[in-house]
């Protein structure tokens, strides 16, 4: 028996559910499964290109096709001579779905696509699987799909409307992962400040925080993936300050610098929201570290619009940038407003990287002759606190917590001293 080939394109949700499949798919004989993203029309692109190549890699093999992508525009791909089976990213999560994908041959015996209507969902699979990553690091998943709309996104119509996992259900996983030895459980989700609004007594993320802090307290790092910081609620921010089992380390979905930019995306915030956001998160906990993601280029922005996302880097303290060249979405309100030229867009992203260069080195000058505590992933690379690689010349027991001295940094690691 060949066991399945997986493949993967996007966020760290769609890792995590490829996992899941993984599991629900033990015993499928001979496919490839390419879990697909729909983020921008490029990585709609990449994802077909890839289908492609591995139906040449496996000319016999059953060709299922799942994810975003697939979710959203299911005919595309349903067209391609490559493509056995489009499943839904409900489908894709079900028992049933795998059981009866192992039978002899499902081609001509099922629907070409499974895809049901995503905005019905009203639970999330967070259960199915006790977390992935590194046997250091443990990902799990406490929420799925968004409520908001902005302007140049199409993954609610992916992903469905916001769907929370049960605090209970959160809490007993952590203390699964606990047990088998993590010693680090990352949060994770489509759009992780509106978890709760969907359970009952709608809980806040800082509830969820809170919980699980207390309820697990052998737990020694816990970390939140991406947020939306105009809606970390009170206990969010109180967690952040003072639970130092809490990581300083926040990854903010910014996306613009400048309020006329943000009002047309439809986000939530002002450029005001974010350096007051910043400022006093930094003064309630002094070694905190920000990443967030910029767009360059998004329609109508003019030269002192991108200035202002630019200018953004440094008054918010921004270290590890995600910056996103603007690309038109097909079905999105973005993608009819005046778009700014290609080339102009490839300028804004290049100097937005360069700043991030910047901003990474003094981060890490920063850091040279302090003591962290690295929670090793590698025998010789470790993340500390505040998620920075850092690198050791001798080996270390992965999935344990050293505590080590930084010598100076090479490129964007730090290097810990020796003995």
């Amino acid at each position: 028996m060949k066991p399945p080939v997986f493949e993967t394109f996007g966020c760290r949700l769609n890792a995590y559910e490829t996992e899941a499949m993984r599991a629900l798919s033990h015993g499928l004989d001979n496919a490839v499964v390419v879990n697909t993203c729909a983020v921008t029309a490029e990585a709609v692109r990449k994802g077909r290109q890839r289908i492609r190549h591995l139906r040449r890699e496996n000319p016999d093999a059953r060709m299922i096709v799942t994810g975003c992508a697939a979710q959203i525009e299911p005919e595309l791909f349903a067209k391609m001579p490559e493509v056995d089976l489009v499943l839904g990213n409900l489908e894709k999560m079900r028992v049933g779905t795998w059981n009866n994908l192992k039978g002899a041959g499902f081609i001509g015996e099922t629907e070409k696509i499974q895809v049901n209507d995503i905005m019905a969902a009203t639970e999330t699979a967070g259960h199915l699987i006790d977390g992935f990553g590194t046997r250091s690091r443990a990902y799990v998943q406490v929420q799925n799909g968004c409520d908001h709309r902005c302007t140049f996104c199409i993954i609610p119509f992916g992903r469905g409307n916001s769907r929370s996992v049960p605090a209970g259900v959160v809490v007993e996983q952590i203390q699964r992962l606990v047990d088998k030895g993590f010693n680090e459980v990352v949060l994770t989700g489509v759009d992780m400040t509106s978890w709760g609004a969907d359970l009952p007594a709608q809980p806040k993320l800082g509830n969820l925080v809170q919980r699980i802090l207390k309820l697990v307290p052998d737990l020694p790092r816990l970390r939140i993936s991406s947020i939306d910081s105009i809606e970390a609620d009170a206990a969010l921010i109180d967690a952040i300050a003072s639970e130092t089992r809490l990581m300083p380390h926040l990854h903010l979905s910014f996306q613009s610098g400048d309020n006329m930019i943000l009002k047309r995306m439809k986000r939530r915030h002002s450029r005001e929201d974010s350096i007051e956001f910043c400022a006093a998160m930094r003064k309630a906990r002094p070694d905190i570290v920000f990443g967030a993601d910029i767009i360059a280029g998004f329609p109508t922005e003019t030269d002192a619009m991108f200035e202002n996302s630019l200018e953004l880097i440094e008054e918010c303290g921004l270290t590890w940038l995600h910056v996103f060249p603007y690309s038109a979405r097909k079905g999105t309100p973005a993608a009819r407003m005046p778009a700014v030229a290609g080339p102009t867009i490839k300028n804004r992203a290049s100097q937005l990287r360069a700043a991030g260069k910047i901003a990474v080195q003094n981060h890490l000058t920063e850091q040279t002759g302090r003591y962290h505590n690295i929670l090793i992933e590698t025998p010789r690379m470790g993340r500390t606190e505040g998620f920075t690689e850092t690198v050791f010349s001798q080996d270390q027991p992965v999935g344990s917590i050293v505590s080590a001295k930084i010598a100076g940094f090479s490129g964007q690691r730090l290097l810990a001293a020796t003995d």
